[in-house]
C-alpha cells in the first residue's frame, strides 16, 4: 500500500471540500495527496449529475478538467503540498474502492442537509464506506456562497471518538489518538450503554470525567465508566500529550456522539469487518452519525 491521502472527485462542491480536507490532512501527516476522478462515457445525451449535456468528446474534456483544475487550485493554495490527480475510466464505486485500497486514508464529499434534518450520504459514499478496507472520511461543504468550498469545521477542533467497549478495537483507538496528537487537540471518548430491562426505567444515569449522575443503575454506571478508563489506559500512556475526556453515558450512543460532534474537528467511529449473506453492513450508530454529525466523520474498519 502506498502511503497517500486520496480524495474522490466528481466536480461537486462537496467533493472539492473533500479534496481541500485531504490536502490539509496530507500536509499534517507529511504524505502525498492524490485526487481521483472516476468517469464513464454516457451513451445518452442529457446531463449527468455534474456533467453538461454534450457529446463524447466534450464529456471527456470535462472529465479531464475536473481533476486537473482541482489539482491546480490546491497547488496554488498549498505550495508545499505534494499532489497528483488522475482521471480513471470506470464506475465510481469500484474505482474509489481500488483507490482506497492503495491509500492510507480515503476522503469523500457528503452532501448538505436533507428535508428531514440530516445530511445526505449518497449511494457511492455509503458503498465505499461499507466496503473499503482502510479508513474513509466523509466531509461536508460550507454554504454555496463561499469563495472556495471548504470543510465546515474548525481547522483543528477536538476529536470525538465513539467507542463500543464490547469491541474496543486497537485500529479505532490508535486512529483517534493519533489524529488528536497530530492536531494538538483534545480527545473526547463517548461510550454509550443501556440498562438491562430488569433495572426498570432509566433515570439518566451517566458518568463524565469522574462525576456519577445518581439514579437507577448507579452501580452499573460506575462499572461502565471503569471499563472505559481501563480500555483507554494504554493509549493514554502511548499518547501522553493528548488531553482525554471520558463520557460513559446511558442510552444510545448515536445521539450523544452527534451532540459531542457540535463544533468538533473530526468524529471517529468504527465499522466492524464482517461477511454477511446480505452483503456489507453499517450499524445504526454509524448511519446516524454519518447522516447527522456536521463535522467530518472518519469510519475506521476493524475486526
Amino acid at each position: 500500500m502506498s502511503r497517500t491521502i486520496t480524495a474522490g472527485l466528481d466536480g461537486s462542491r462537496e467533493s472539492l471540500a473533500a479534496a481541500d480536507w485531504a490536502a490539509r490532512e496530507s500536509l499534517l501527516r507529511d504524505l502525498p495527496c492524490r485526487l481521483v476522478h472516476a468517469w464513464e462515457l454516457q451513451s445518452y445525451n442529457y446531463p449527468t449529475a455534474y456533467a453538461p449535456s454534450v457529446g463524447p468528446a466534450l464529456q471527456r474534456d470535462w472529465a479531464e478538467r475536473v481533476p486537473r483544475e482541482a489539482e491546480e487550485d490546491l497547488r496554488r493554495r498549498y505550495p508545499d503540498l505534494r499532489i497528483s490527480a488522475d482521471q480513471v475510466d470506470g464506475q465510481p464505486v469500484p474505482v474509489l474502492l481500488a483507490a482506497a485500497a492503495d491509500a492510507e486514508l480515503m476522503v469523500i464529499g457528503s452532501r448538505g442537509l436533507s428535508g428531514i434534518g440530516g445530511f445526505m450520504v449518497g449511494s457511492v459514499a455509503l458503498s465505499v464506506v461499507a466496503r473499503a478496507a482502510n479508513p474513509v472520511v466523509l466531509v461536508r461543504a460550507e454554504e454555496p456562497n463561499a469563495s472556495h468550498p471548504r470543510p465546515a469545521e474548525p481547522p483543528f477542533g477536538e476529536v470525538v471518538l465513539g467507542l463500543d467497549l464490547r469491541r474496543p478495537a486497537d485500529a479505532l483507538l490508535e486512529f483517534a489518538f493519533d489524529a488528536a496528537a497530530r492536531r494538538a487537540s483534545a480527545l473526547t471518548v463517548v461510550h454509550g450503554w443501556t440498562l438491562p430491562a430488569y433495572y426498570g426505567l432509566d433515570t439518566g444515569v451517566g458518568y463524565t470525567s469522574g462525576a456519577v449522575t445518581p439514579g437507577l443503575g448507579g452501580e452499573l454506571a460506575v462499572q461502565e465508566a471503569t471499563g472505559l478508563t481501563d480500555a483507554l489506559r494504554r493509549w493514554k500512556e502511548k499518547f501522553p500529550g493528548v488531553a482525554v475526556t471520558e463520557k460513559s453515558v446511558s442510552g444510545g450512543a448515536a445521539h450523544h456522539l452527534v451532540e459531542a460532534a457540535s463544533g468538533a474537528g473530526l468524529v471517529v467511529i468504527g465499522r466492524r469487518i464482517r461477511d454477511s449473506a446480505i452483503g456489507t453492513h453499517l450499524g445504526p450508530v454509524a448511519h446516524a452519525v454519518m447522516h447527522h454529525a456536521a463535522a467530518p466523520v472518519a469510519v475506521v474498519p476493524h475486526d
